[in-house]
């Protein structure tokens, strides 16, 4: 995972709501073991025509929007299967953040330990996030500040302690306890060596 301090985008605005983790990646994509080529599949359904081809009218397929990294989603965005691919999706689609009114506990918590920044927004900010993005505006995220800031706005967010240090980082929960290896070498050689008490 990348490291994420700050970024600026355009956002990205999907404001349906009730966006289940079946249309961020359909099942049948999830015959994998790893998260290689699922950014590929991102939405396929809303994306693709049954042919195959683009659906030029949705929002991901317009031109002014490939480059974002940030997602404005319609309430209780993630619902449904506990699949982690929805969050391997939409990182490797390139999103670092995922904005929402609400999300599904289970997606939240697998958009943090896989390099998302899920937030939830008040009802207030949402408006002007939307009103914001549909003109084309950079957002600004700056995750050691705990801010969201555009041109004539900002707020402040919360995120766990620890989750928020992995994604600064760019680890997750496993490769962070790893930072530690040689430390832990050293308590377990000193243990083996009958220095436990």
């Amino acid at each position: 995972m990348k490291p994420f301090r700050r970024i600026s985008s355009r956002i990205v605005p999907l404001l349906e709501r009730d966006i289940d983790t079946d249309q961020i990646i359909p099942a049948r994509f999830l015959k994998v073991t790893t998260r290689e080529g699922l950014g590929d599949h991102l939405f396929e359904d809303l994306r693709r025509n049954p042919d195959g081809s683009l659906r030029p009218e949705f929002v991901l397929n317009r031109p002014e929007f490939r480059e974002a990294v940030i997602l404005l989603a319609g309430e209780n965005f993630g619902c449904g299967s506990s699949r982690e691919h929805a969050a391997w999706a939409l990182s490797g689609h390139g999103f670092r953040v995922v904005m929402s009114r609400s999300f599904a506990d289970i997606f939240y918590s697998n958009a943090l330990k896989n390099g998302l920044l899920p937030l939830v927004l008040s009802g207030e900010a949402f408006a002007r996030l939307a009103q914001a993005g549909g003109s084309g505006e950079e957002i600004h995220v700056d995750l050691p500040q705990r801010t969201v800031a555009w041109s004539d706005g900002s707020f402040t967010f919360t995120i766990d302690s620890f989750a928020g240090l992995c994604l600064e980082q760019g680890t997750d929960q496993l490769g962070y306890i790893l930072g530690f290896e040689q430390q832990i070498a050293a308590y377990e050689a000193k243990q083996g060596a009958g220095g436990g008490s």
